[in-house]
C-alpha cells in the first residue's frame, strides 16, 4: 500500500484506533476523511489536524450509507483507500435470556456497515490507482471473548468476508486486514486505562511500521495478537480460549 499521496476514508475516525490512524496517515501526507455518527466529535478531531475533513455517517442506516458513498466520492473524487474501522462492543450473558438490542446493533455496525460501505464504494475504488480496502477486525475473530460473543462473532465474520474480498479483488484493489489485540481505547468502559491491555501509542507505532513494509502484509498483526491468530493452527485453541478469558475477566476486575 502506498504510504503517502492517497485520499483515505476512515470510519469511526473520531476516537480510538480510527482517530490515531487518521492522525498518522494525515502526518504522512495523505488527504484524510473521517466519518462517524457525531459531527461534533469529528469536528474536534479536524480542528486538531488542519486539512482533515469530517463527514457524519450512520452505518446502521442502509440508505444513508448509499447516499454517503455518492456524496463522498463526488466531493473527493481521488478517494482510493477505505478503512472500515467503526465498531461497537457490548458484554452479554449467554446463560440467560435478555434484551438482544445491543447484540443486533453490533451486527449492524461491525458487519453490515463495512459490507454496505464496501459494496457502495467498490466500483469507484477499482477505478483509482493504488486502491486499497482495510478492514479492522480483532484478535477476537480467532479466539472469542465469552463475555462479548456477538462482537467476537462479527469480527470473525468480517475476517472471512475480507479473505473472500481479497481473492475477488486481486489485481484491482489491495485488501488488508488489521487485527488488533486488546488495546487501551474507549471501546468499552474503563478500557482506556485497563492494566494488561496494549497502550494505544505502542500499538499504533507497531502498526504503522507494518504498513510501511514492502509489500504491505495482507494481515497487519502486531506481536501481541499473534498468539490468538495462530492458536488453532498450532493446536492450542482450547488452552488459548481459557487463558484469554481468564485474563480478560481479571483485567476487567482490576486484577491484572
Amino acid at each position: 500500500m502506498k504510504q503517502s499521496g492517497n485520499t483515505i476514508l476512515i470510519t469511526g475516525g473520531a476516537s480510538g484506533i480510527g482517530k490515531e490512524l487518521a492522525a498518522r496517515f494525515h502526518a504522512l501526507g495523505n488527504a484524510v476523511i473521517i466519518a462517524g455518527r457525531r459531527q461534533s466529535a469529528l469536528d474536534a478531531v479536524v480542528a486538531e489536524h488542519p486539512g482533515m475533513v469530517g463527514h457524519a455517517l450512520d452505518l446502521a442506516d442502509k440508505d444513508a450509507v448509499t447516499a454517503f458513498a455518492a456524496t463522498v466520492t463526488a466531493a473527493h473524487p481521488g478517494l482510493n483507500i477505505l478503512i472500515n474501522n467503526a465498531g461497537i462492543m457490548g458484554f452479554e450473558d449467554l446463560a440467560r435470556s435478555g434484551d438482544s438490542t445491543e447484540a443486533e446493533a453490533a451486527v449492524t455496525t461491525n458487519l453490515l456497515g463495512p459490507i454496505r460501505l464496501t459494496n457502495a464504494l467498490t466500483d469507484h475504488l477499482a477505478r483509482q490507482p493504488d486502491a486499497a480496502i482495510i478492514n479492522v477486525t480483532s484478535g477476537l475473530a480467532f479466539v472469542p471473548l465469552l463475555a462479548a460473543p456477538t462482537y467476537s462473532a462479527t469480527k470473525a465474520a468480517l475476517h472471512s468476508y475480507t479473505v473472500s474480498l481479497r481473492e475477488v479483488l486481486k489485481g484491482k484493489i489491495e485488501v488488508i486486514e488489521l487485527a488488533p489485540p486488546a488495546v487501551q481505547t474507549g471501546l468499552t468502559p474503563g478500557q482506556s486505562t485497563r492494566p494488561g491491555y496494549m497502550p494505544l501509542d505502542d500499538f499504533m507505532t507497531e502498526v504503522m511500521a507494518l504498513f510501511a513494509q514492502t509489500p504491505t502484509p495482507p494481515e497487519i498483526l502486531v506481536e501481541r495478537v499473534r498468539f490468538l491468530r495462530v492458536a488453532e493452527r498450532e493446536g492450542r485453541f482450547d488452552a488459548t480460549l481459557t487463558a484469554l478469558n481468564d485474563f480478560a475477566t481479571k483485567a476487567r476486575e482490576g486484577q491484572s
